[in-house]
């Protein structure tokens, strides 16, 4: 149960397949400090574990080795069969879609557009962190989806902690103000899935019978050209953690860094922590 006045934080998922360790690990944190959390997808669709990140005996073919422990996915499995997720917030019902320039009356409708940002912002004040978790998945329905972006844009915009995980990073790399379409990870220091973790086939998402080859983008070299000559990107190929800290971003590279980065997000709240692992 959340303590009286906790903190609360609000978790994306998407609806195409989250990692069981990228929620649970996190969660673990959350859930020890007695924080309350809310869950959204994009279009209100309840969230489910990839099956590989409940299998311990899935062999990761980038690591050739498990990636999943006996007990994380025991932990997926309980969460995914649990109603906990069931009923998140629909965010295609809260955000407001972007009319087209083609559009009648266009003028009129980017202005009500705007207003209904502007209330929206209003109404995640609410919250005190946002976490996007990883996994193929948020591949399909959260990278480029311009509602999640708003919702992005309004955590940095209230100068609160920003989270997110492996391919969850993907969605800091284009959300963007619209004037100058300028990354708002430009400058910054960030970590995320690197290319040596990347399929050579069999990317695969819940929903669909899409299975591909290697993901559609290297989210290293997205984040790479995202953080600019001021920026970096950090991989930390070759270590067993990754999670950067510059604030407000929390940012982890894979399934192995998942519990490190609810730990930062925890510090980030209660402690101040501007700056980890660079």
């Amino acid at each position: 149960m959340p303590r009286k006045n906790a903190k609360k934080i609000l978790v994306i998922l998407s609806e195409y397949g989250y990692w069981g360790e990228e929620l649970v690990g996190p969660l673990h944190h959350f859930d020890q400090r007695g924080y309350e959390v809310e869950f959204a997808t994009p279009t209100g669709q309840r969230a489910h574990a990839l099956p590989p990140s409940m299998d311990p005996g899935y062999v990761d073919p980038p690591l050739g080795r498990s990636v999943t422990s006996e007990e994380v996915a025991k932990l997926t499995r309980e969460i995914d069969g649990s109603t906990r997720l069931d009923d998140p917030i629909d965010i295609s019902r809260w955000i407001p879609e972007r009319p087209y320039t083609a559009d009648d009356d266009y003028l009129r409708k980017l202005e009500a557009y705007h207003r209904a940002v502007d209330v929206v912002a209003q109404e995640l004040e609410e919250y005190d962190a946002l976490l996007l978790v990883g996994g193929s998945g948020p591949v399909v329905d959260l990278a480029n989806n311009e509602r999640v972006h708003q919702i992005i844009l309004a955590f940095l915009r209230a100068d609160k902690p920003i989270a997110a995980e492996c391919y969850g990073v993907a969605p800091l790399a284009f959300a963007r103000d619209w004037e100058d379409r300028e990354s708002i990870i430009r400058g910054k220091h960030v970590t995320g899935h690197c290319k040596e973790y990347d399929y050579k086939d069999g990317t695969g998402f819940l929903g669909t019978d899409f299975v591909i080859g290697p993901p559609p983008y290297p989210l290293e070299y997205i984040l790479r050209d995202a953080t600019g000559p001021e920026g970096r990107y950090i991989g930390n190929f070759g270590k067993e953690t990754s999670v950067i800290v510059d604030y407000p971003f929390i940012t982890g590279r894979s399934t192995p860094d998942s519990y490190l980065t609810g730990e930062k997000v925890v510090e980030v709240l209660e402690d101040g922590l501007r700056r980890f692992g660079w």
